[in-house]
């Protein structure tokens, strides 16, 4: 393949037939490498530092890897259908403008992912260089921008490498591993605490559905023919068994490393493998599996960026020049982030995971109602693109139900800035989160039913779309 072959000329518009290419399996690999990675593990090391024992903990968050996994995958079954980015198909429900009301907290989340990837990915990359833990980050965060802009195929190429690469290297960091632990005494003390099991399913639900807003931007290049079916069971198996598999590392971890592993979670696993070579190379998986996430991430930020603008200002053809504008502005942003908060990380990142769950788990809701249950996968692609088309500017009722989502679920919220008060009569457990898929699902479905003047008697689709790169 040509070098000219890898950089990638669509962004927002619709991908024709002639150049849609691959399998679903390409979704399986992608998103197994996207999981097989550092802050993942954190993240199942937060079930035991709130306060979970082993098993409850893993069994917890096997629960949420499942449920939240499946949310996203009936995303990522819309890309080859549509050919389209996800958030773009956020139109059909919330109009051409109207859309920017979710776009811009779905930026806001790829701003704060990045922020934290590279916090955990910088400590690696300062490492491998021999230089401080700021230096590591900004490396980190250029090379990160970089591969985003050259766009879609290295970033399919990077999950294949980084699922190879990192499941090795967790296969023996895990043997390693199970060398310190005493598995009966930790199996022995299972204790079920019914908040800290939902804690477990909350954190690895939310961590499954923040993917949602952008797990389309990756299979929208698959052939029309490919199997919607297919797709869900490649993706959803990738991405459960990566972050599975990384959390339950992260639940061993901390139920055995304690504080050593709180206050150092890159060198403590880096140390659990050993000195030397060995060290530089678990210091280059930890940075490779940061950087396929964080990649995904900016690409997707840079998705959702243009998709606002374009939405006001009939943005009709986007330059190498302004991809990079909006990927370097993602890149300064969650740089800036990651330098204010790398010393405050475990806490700060478990509230953000939480919080974020409050505003997409109702976007997904009426995303997928509309799409299976109202609109039964038809959508008029030209429409998306046009105020003044089929879906309008402004969807009010898809819009106040999404308001209304948001609402619902702010008494069972738990977090550690604001804690709602219908928590504490559940034991401190937080199931927002089942709220706010819900509630808007059934409102969504009950108000959209009724009215069908939106909906095409069959799937339209262009070639030629006015937003060509």
């Amino acid at each position: 393949m040509a070098a000219e072959d890898l950089v990638e000329r669509r962004s927002i518009d619709v991908v024709p037939d002639g150049e849609r290419h691959g399998t679903a399996f390409s979704q399986f690999t992608l998103w197994l490498g996207a999981n097989l990675q550092i802050t993942a593990v954190v993240t199942g090391a937060l079930a035991v530092v709130s306060g979970g024992d082993v098993v409850w903990s893993v069994v917890g968050l096997l629960l949420g890897n499942v449920l939240g996994g499946a949310v996203m995958a009936l995303h990522s079954a819309q890309g080859p259908k549509l050919g389209l980015p996800q958030m773009i198909q956020s139109r059909a429900q919330f109009g051409v403008k109207g859309a920017v009301v979710p776009l811009l907290l779905v930026i806001l989340m790829y701003v704060g992912f990045f922020a934290s990837g590279s916090v955990l990915a910088g400590q690696a990359t300062a490492r491998l260089m021999h230089t401080d833990d700021s230096t590591g980050i900004v490396v980190f965060a250029v090379v990160t921008a970089v591969m985003a802009a050259v766009g879609y195929r290295v970033i399919h190429l990077l999950g294949r490498v980084a699922s190879v690469v990192c499941a090795l290297a967790f296969v023996y960091l895990g043997i390693r591993l199970l060398d310190r632990v005493v598995l009966s005494a930790l199996l022995a003390d299972a204790h079920f605490d019914l908040p800290m099991f939902l804690l477990a399913v909350s954190l690895s639900a939310s961590w499954q559905l923040a993917f949602g807003p952008y797990v389309a931007d990756y299979s929208r290049y698959l052939p029309r023919t490919t199997s919607g079916r297919s797709t869900f069971w490649w993706t959803l198996s990738g991405s459960a068994v990566g972050s599975q598999w990384s959390m339950t590392f992260g639940v061993l971890m901390a139920a055995t490393a304690g504080e050593a592993f709180l206050t150092n979670q890159v060198g403590y696993v880096v140390g659990l493998g050993g000195a030397g070579l060995i060290a530089s190379f678990l210091y280059f998986v930890i940075a490779l599996g940061k950087l396929t996430i964080n990649v995904l991430n900016t690409y997707g930020g840079f998705m959702s960026m243009v998709t606002s603008i374009s939405g006001f200002r009939g943005l009709r053809t986007l330059s190498p020049r302004g991809r990079a504008v909006y990927i370097g502005l993602i890149m300064v942003a969650g740089t800036a982030l990651a330098l204010l908060g790398k010393d405050n990380f475990l806490t700060s990142f478990k509230d953000f995971l939480l919080f974020l769950l409050t505003f997409f788990t109702p976007w997904s809701a009426i995303n997928l109602v509309d799409y299976y249950l109202i609109s039964r996968e038809r959508y008029d692609i030209p429409a998306l693109f046009d105020p003044g088309a089929r879906y309008g500017a402004w969807r009010w009722d898809a819009l106040t139900v999404y308001g209304i989502g948001i609402l619902a679920q702010l008494p069972f919220l738990v977090t550690h800035f604001y804690t709602g008060p219908l928590a504490d009569p559940l034991g401190g457990a937080d199931v927002s989160w089942i709220v706010g898929l819900v509630v808007p699902a059934a409102l969504y479905w009950l108000l959209a039913r009724r009215d069908t003047r939106h909906i095409p008697g069959k799937a339209l689709y262009t070639l030629a779309s006015p937003y060509e790169n």
